[in-house]
């Protein structure tokens, strides 16, 4: 399956030209047809993008919604979803694309995912809205369209600003569709499997038989991220909301609970103990046993 870590590889992977911008992009669906590849298999990529169909035929889907409102429909694409279409040349609307660089750099988006948490629910994907409602709609897209194509130094603080405004609308048109407090209970519910599958996942690659590729780091939240199809900015924040510790966090206790049981119940060397969890040398893991316990392997076998 093809994966497509910027939205300038996607791009190019669907028949278009390179974004303005390699974190922010903005396309009329109409200026894409006879570009875009009208058929695509499955593949993911690692962005948000909130798009609004005022119409168009053709079959796409998104994570497991293979039936499109035939009418204006609002719908999202979040990193790592998997995706696919058979499209109708004849779309009109627009989407934007957002990259997690371009989110961590903007004050106005850390709490992204908790202000529109639809953003992140397969179950708000795709929905439609009345015709008047468009009307609301496409005016924010044409001026965040004019403001991207600007030459204006300070344009991306009003397509900021815009992108909350889109947010914000599309959010009330969320909630008159469904009911809130459902929708949370969803969230919550596919936050906790994640959280269960990263602690399963932190276990289970420290398993001394357990298949690694070359070069994985058991140590970084990328790691696991990358496995579980979430981007690592993502998953620590889920693990977080949940456990109240991040995502690293897990890692180390983890680490640590493997390492005081070798000391303490096997004859194992110190450089063994390093090697079998993964640090790259003897050093590194002295260093990181000390700064978490306030001792050395050693003198934490001795003592003990």
């Amino acid at each position: 399956m093809q994966h497509f870590k910027t939205i300038t590889e996607y791009c190019e992977a669907i028949g278009l030209s390179a974004p303005l911008h390699p974190h922010f992009d903005i396309r009329s669906f109409e200026d894409n047809m006879g570009k875009v590849i009208p058929q695509m298999k499955p593949f993911r990529h690692e962005f948000y993008s909130i798009a609004l169909k005022a119409d168009g035929g053709g079959k796409a889907i998104t994570g497991y919604h293979d039936q499109f409102p035939e009418g204006v429909t609002i719908f999202f694409n979040s990193p790592f979803q998997i995706l696919s279409w058979d499209i109708v040349p004849d779309w009109s609307g627009y989407y934007v694309m957002i990259s997690q660089d371009f989110i961590a750099g903007s004050h106005h988006f850390e709490k992204l995912l908790d202000e529109f948490p639809f953003l992140k629910i397969d179950e708000s994907i795709p929905f439609e809205i009345q015709e008047e409602d468009l009307n609301n709609l496409l005016p924010i897209y044409e001026k965040i369209q004019k403001e991207y194509e600007g030459s204006g130094e300070d344009k991306f603080n009003f397509i900021e600003i815009y992108i909350l405004l889109l947010l914000n609308q599309v959010k009330r048109l969320f909630n008159q569709k469904f009911d809130a407090e459902s929708a949370h209970e969803k969230i919550r519910s596919a936050d906790i499997k994640l959280l269960a599958r990263f602690q399963k996942l932190i276990k289970t690659s420290f398993y001394p038989d357990a298949a690694l590729e070359a070069g994985a780091n058991l140590h970084s939240p990328s790691y696991y991220a990358e496995i579980l199809n979430v981007h690592p900015n993502h998953l620590n924040a889920v693990v977080k909301s949940i456990s109240g510790q991040t995502a690293i966090h897990h890692i180390h206790f983890h680490v640590l609970k493997l390492a005081k049981a070798e000391l303490l119940q096997t004859t194992a060397s110190v450089k063994e103990i390093a090697y079998s969890l993964h640090f790259d040398a003897p050093n590194n893991f002295s260093a990181f046993f000390k700064k978490h316990t306030g001792k050395t392997p050693l003198s934490y076998r001795k003592n003990h």
